[in-house]
């Protein structure tokens, strides 16, 4: 049975804004606190998307979450109607404002992990929202993230939805963001390559930003998945990667089909020698290590090179692939050489690089890579996904409507404090709601019941 890599790009919701609350993440860091462009923003993701779907790709989208999360503000103990809550918290609390209006979820790279039916035991996909527990504004996440994953896959027959994992440090996930499938083609089984951060044995005094993935948490993925043993393998992110603000794996390597690309130091090198060849007991391997002498561990984290998104051709054939990068590699001299010097090598398979414009996403810390959910699916399963979340032309052309209807042009820190905002918000969702036919799709239920 033939089976596609369909991408599902987060859709960028109306409350993006720069609160500056993710500890390793650099960029975040920078830009803390500056004025964001939320249209902008949501017509960049769009674009993205169009030009994949154009270059003959399934496109699929996840829709913004519910903001601000005022079910959170009362677990922290505000009371009364909403409007009443956005006004106590302005007035007493305005640091929480960032978190609970935070559009974080756009970074569909961190919804889930995503094991394909042609590797999973029981023959379905199976899904399991990350948990994100290593900053407050992302585990608020969750709940929303599994109630969307249930709509758009919702077929039992096809699909196994999970709740995530427990919500504590032993078991820290940071989704797809973290996982590699590898494979020669689509629709055979492949390796799970699960990256992680730390285990018990990590000395956390030599990290300067937190480590997010744990070994544990990988583990757990791999027993709910029903993924034989044998094709899981864990490899461990270098903390030197980690230091420099590779505060995902993503940041530093990126793989589809039979082709890791990845930086010189992305891995612990005794790790990285033990899942190569646990690998190539499954699988020829194409690396593609690029030196520090070429692109600095800096350079890469700064123009996000790795967080490009990696494909095969259209057609599913990987004997040619693309990189979709952003437009910061073609901007930073050493970078663009080093994408010109490499596809123009061939003794691998990386042919083009199309170069996007996400440059509100990557000022908040999140590329191309970033950006989209792979949900490897054959044609029966994608007849068994929601056909509203799945994109054509006339869709996008609808939904950058209704951002252009809903979305502020800027959004400064002090926007957040203003009880209006939350006004406009619910009525996009509302109308969005509507546009898709989803009339349930901010009905979320309570995980916690």
């Amino acid at each position: 049975m033939s089976a596609r890599e369909v991408n599902f790009d987060g859709l960028i919701g109306p409350t993006h804004n720069y609160g500056g609350l993710a500890v390793g993440n650099l960029a975040s860091n920078r830009n803390a606190k500056a004025v964001s462009y939320p249209r902008r923003a949501a017509l960049q993701g769009l674009e993205k998307m169009r030009t994949l779907m154009n270059m003959g790709y399934l496109q699929g989208f996840i829709p913004p979450q519910l903001r601000p999360d005022i079910s959170a503000l009362k677990r922290l103990g505000f009371r009364g109607p909403e409007m009443d809550v956005i006004r106590q918290v302005a007035e007493t609390a305005p640091e929480l404002l960032p978190m609970v209006y935070s559009a974080s979820s756009m970074w569909a790279a961190n919804a889930a992990t995503v094991t394909p039916s042609a590797d999973s035991a029981d023959g379905r996909v199976h899904l399991t929202p990350a948990n994100l527990i290593t900053t407050a504004h992302r585990t608020i996440e969750s709940r929303q993230t599994w109630h969307h994953l249930k709509l758009i896959f919702a077929d039992p027959h096809c699909f196994s939805v999970h709740q995530p994992l427990p919500g504590m440090p032993r078991f820290a996930d940071e989704g797809a963001a973290n996982h590699t499938r590898l494979t020669t083609a689509y629709d055979k089984a492949g390796v799970g390559l699960f990256v992680y951060g730390r285990d018990e044995k990590t000395d956390l005094t030599q990290l300067r930003y937190p480590a997010r993935q744990t070994l544990e948490a990988s583990r757990a993925l791999v027993r709910q998945h029903n993924l034989p043993l044998k094709r899981a393998v864990y490899l461990q992110q270098n903390p030197a990667a980690i230091n420099a603000g590779a505060f995902h794996n993503d940041v530093v390597a990126v793989g589809n089909g039979p082709v890791l690309f990845y930086h010189e130091q992305a891995f612990d090198p005794a790790s990285q020698d033990v899942a190569f060849r646990q690998i190539s007991e499954h699988m020829e391997l194409i690396r593609i290590c690029v030196p520090a002498a070429e692109v600095s561990l800096e350079d890469a984290v700064s123009t996000y090179l790795f967080n490009s998104q990696l494909l095969s051709m259209a057609d599913g054939q990987m004997k040619e692939m693309r990189l979709i990068a952003p437009l910061e590699c073609q901007d930073h001299p050493g970078v663009a050489a080093y994408l010109n010097r490499l596809i123009r090598d061939y003794s691998q398979p990386i042919r083009e690089v199309v170069f996007v414009d996400v440059r509100q996403s990557m000022a908040n810390g999140g590329g191309p890579a970033c950006l989209r959910l792979r949900v490897c699916l054959t044609d029966q399963e994608l007849a068994a996904v929601h056909p509203s979340f799945i994109l054509d032309e006339d869709k996008i052309a609808r939904l950058e409507e209704w951002v252009s209807t809903f979305y502020r042009e800027s959004l400064s820190p002090q926007d957040l404090m203003d009880p209006a905002l939350m006004t406009e918000t619910h009525n996009a969702l509302e109308a969005l709601s509507r546009l898709l036919g989803v009339p349930d799709l901010y009905h979320v239920p309570d995980l916690r019941l």
